[in-house]
């Protein structure tokens, strides 16, 4: 259990159960805590190691109001939250005993050997952080599977997920949303006069760019290849067009190679919700693909603003 003590919070109404349980823990290896059961109990199962929880059936066989509080530890359980819990009840309280092992907790009988409990602490505790760990690592694994492996942008998949989600909340609460496209100029050139670990090194110093370009709420993906997309939730065009020339200025200050000396220029395409010609989330992401087209048929190194009429927003950058 480590050499820091292992803290326990005794859970006991009548703290009779606990001053047992308390002899029988009598060692600098155990900190324990004994408190009454209340609403309070699921937080400070927050700072503990494991909760030792002491039923009395007051109405046997019936065990609903026993068992409230611990639905209650088991509802804060989960991983970094909460902590292990063993109920402790008599040995004759066969329908509590039931009802908290269907709960899945670990359960010991009264009066308990004291080796037992011991070594039941000790599974429930290993069995939590194994459940913790894992827990983690399937977190881990889904935060991976909706990054870009190079960049550790939100990946191609995750954007379209997202696109749909906002573009129906837009919808809904008649909220502004716009896309920014981002496509690298000349990128195959880059690739091919310094090799692909320049290349890599200028995608992840680019998505450096891009992310630090936007606010917190904001979505920057990998969209593919040299292609990164941007999603700016509750952002009419104006502030769009704001983002896109702050990231356009950045990138103009970007100098990449082995040298230091290579430039890195961009097109930018910009579309938005609300919009006569934008009825769906399909159309918001391809009239911003038009525009970024548009800003390359131009010349290159520019925004173009999607718009059923030509006028403005192709704003040369130097």
């Amino acid at each position: 259990m480590g050499e820091k003590p292992f803290s326990l919070l005794l859970v006991d109404d009548s703290r009779s159960t606990a001053a047992k349980l308390e002899r029988s823990l009598a060692s600098p290896e155990y900190a324990p805590r004994v408190v009454p059961p209340g609403p309070e109990v699921p937080r400070l199962a927050l700072d503990v190691d494991l909760v030792l929880l002491c039923l009395e059936p007051a109405r046997e066989p019936s065990s609903d109001a026993e068992l409230a509080l611990l639905r209650r530890l088991m509802d804060v359980e989960g991983p970094g939250r909460g902590a292990p819990v063993i109920v402790i009840a008599p040995a004759e309280a066969r329908t509590l005993r039931l009802g908290a092992l269907r709960l899945g907790v670990e359960v010991v009988a009264e009066p308990w050997d004291d080796d037992e409990l011991r070594a039941r602490m000790q599974l429930a505790f290993s069995a939590h952080q194994v459940l913790n760990t894992l827990a983690s690592q399937v977190s881990e694994l889904q935060k991976l599977s909706v990054l870009d492996s190079l960049t550790l942008l939100h990946n191609h998949r995750y954007f379209q997920e997202r696109l749909r989600e906002e573009f129906r909340a837009a919808q809904r609460y008649d909220d502004a949303l716009a896309v920014i496209l981002v496509d690298l100029d000349h990128f195959k050139e880059i690739n091919g006069r310094y090799g692909h670990s320049v290349g890599d090194d200028v995608l992840r110093q680019v998505a450096r760019v891009l992310q630090q370009s936007v606010r917190e709420t904001d979505i920057v993906a990998r969209y593919g290849g040299e292609e990164f997309a941007v999603l700016l939730p509750r952002t009419p065009l104006t502030g769009a067009i704001t983002v896109a020339e702050r990231m356009g200025k950045e990138l103009g200050t970007l100098r990449v190679g082995p040298d230091s000396t290579l430039r890195v220029t961009a097109s930018l395409g910009i579309s938005g919700f609300p919009h006569r010609t934008v009825l769906s989330s399909d159309q918001l992401l391809l009239t911003a693909d038009e525009a970024l087209y548009r800003a390359k048929r131009e010349g290159r190194n520019r925004i173009c603003l999607h718009s059923p009429v030509p006028l403005l927003s192709s704003a040369q950058r130097a």
